[in-house]
């Protein structure tokens, strides 16, 4: 039973042979883009509706407060991924401090959120994409699905195939490339969000947030099975800040990972909480909370109430023309994590091959690109997407469980950056995304979670526990 315990050292682990070795093209700036990029997404644009539903108002605390959780859970990864600079994230991490077993589970979790949530993604621009060009619903919908108005059946969603191969085109051809051009579609979002917020707030009117708290504090459960309340809302909107964990698969591209990988990691998810509670308070002052709750697309339908119509329409361009920027992101951690699997034997080590001249994971990231698109092509995706949510809950869980592990085992390892009250923020962490994931997910997703990780560790058991490079070495 030594797979449950056996471990990575982490003096060691960023010790590669030369074509298994990824070229350091990174800075700050790119890592807090690629923050950014993942995290701020088709949320901002329809969450605040959904969330106003559930706690009018006091949807911004909401938001706080996941704002809060989440900032504990970066200060985790920060700490984690100065002290090993290594691809892999969560993966990377739990594969050095808590054994060979769990950092297996952990990947397999990972593959989860980035996976289906690019997917996810793809499937959702597709959607948008409808909007300006029309296409049969053979060619709009997977083989799987159909159109919900006409019912016609679907053979395969061409626009989420297209967009996932162009993405995965881009990050093949090199990191910083990949990097720049996110830099330029966050860029478009921050300022179709800006746009917004200078045109609403010209119409702010205090008395939208009055009653402040309708619906409490607590999670409390109507006639109709819905739960309402700040806490309640804060499970669903929750899932509009994951993604800048995508930033710490990064660390071996980056220059300087002491100080890039702490900016990045903290950087993305600062910028972000002042983002979405700038735009929730801006979008609840400027209009009833009952009334943006009936639109999924509440920002568009504020401006358009306000009579600026032009500006809906650009944001609405805004959120087609960015979204892939969250799909390349998604993509690129996927990859780097599959890359550092294949790297450490636990899938096949011969598709641990890093580029000669571009200094990417080709290989790997072709397949993740192909493996993304066949699931957004094909199947419904809005049954599973809520395990990308799971899989994300799981490696925060798992990064603060590894701090505190850390901070017993080798008190005394260098450590480029601290968390500060690190025995109350870590775990805070770890209770705020165990509440969030039993409170926040549905059965049907706690179900559908239970029976992938079986599927993953069968598939540990019959081939990685006894090929992984670890067992090898005996």
């Amino acid at each position: 039973m030594s797979f449950i315990t056996r471990r990575k050292s982490i003096d060691t682990i960023t010790d590669q042979e030369e074509q298994h070795r990824l070229k350091k093209t990174l800075s700050w700036p790119h890592l807090t883009a690629m923050g950014v990029g993942a995290i701020v997404g088709t949320g901002i644009y329809t969450l605040t509706g959904v969330g106003a539903g559930l706690a009018g108002p006091g949807v911004i605390f909401s938001f706080l407060l996941c704002g809060v959780i989440c900032s504990c859970a970066a200060l985790a990864y920060a700490e984690m991924a100065t002290m090993i600079p290594a691809s892999g994230s969560a993966y990377t991490y739990s594969y050095a401090v808590l054994g060979e077993l769990l950092a297996w589970l952990v990947g397999w979790s990972l593959v989860l959120e980035y996976t289906v949530g690019s997917a996810a993604v793809a499937v959702g621009w597709s959607a948008h994409v409808a909007e300006f060009i029309h296409l049969p619903a053979q060619l709009s919908y997977g083989f799987a699905t159909h159109d919900p108005v006409t019912g016609a059946r679907g053979l395969i969603n061409l626009p989420a195939v297209l967009i996932t191969l162009v993405v995965t085109g881009l990050l093949v051809v090199g990191t910083r490339e990949s990097a720049t051009v996110n830099l330029f579609l966050v860029a478009i979002k921050i300022s179709a969000l800006a746009l917004f917020v200078v045109l609403a707030a010209q119409r702010f009117d205090a008395s939208h947030f009055h009653p402040l708290l309708p619906f409490g504090l607590g999670a409390h459960e109507d006639p109709d099975g819905t739960k309402r309340g700040v806490l309640a809302a804060a499970a669903i909107i929750f899932f509009a800040f994951w993604g800048f964990d995508a930033v710490s698969t990064a660390a071996e591209e980056t220059k300087n990972p002491a100080r890039d990988l702490t900016i990045g990691i903290m950087g993305s998810m600062a910028l972000c909480t002042i983002i979405y509670i700038v735009v929730a308070a801006t979008a609840l002052g400027a209009a009833s909370y009952l009334t943006i709750a009936k639109t999924a697309a509440p920002l568009v339908y504020i401006l358009n109430g306000l009579h600026y119509t032009l500006a809906g329409e650009i944001i609405a361009a805004a959120a087609v023309i960015a979204l892939p920027s969250v799909i390349l992101v998604l993509l690129y951690g996927q990859s780097r994590i599959f890359f550092v699997m294949a790297r450490d034997g636990l899938i096949p080590r011969s598709l641990a091959v890093v580029h000669k001249t571009r200094g990417t994971p080709a290989l790997m990231t072709s397949l993740t690109g192909l493996v993304a698109a066949a699931f957004a092509g094909t199947f419904d995706i809005s049954h599973i997407a809520e395990l990308a949510n799971a899989g994300t809950l799981t490696a925060f869980i798992a990064v603060s469980l590894c701090v505190l592990v850390m901070r017993v085992r080798e008190p005394n390892r260098k450590r480029a950056f601290r968390v500060p009250l690190a025995w109350i923020i870590a775990p805070f962490c770890i209770a705020g995304c165990a509440y969030l994931f039993v409170v926040g997910l549905r059965d049907i997703t706690h179900t559908f979670f239970l029976y992938s990780n079986l599927i993953g560790l069968a598939v540990y058991l019959l081939y990685g526990v006894r090929a992984s490079r670890l067992a090898k070495q005996g």
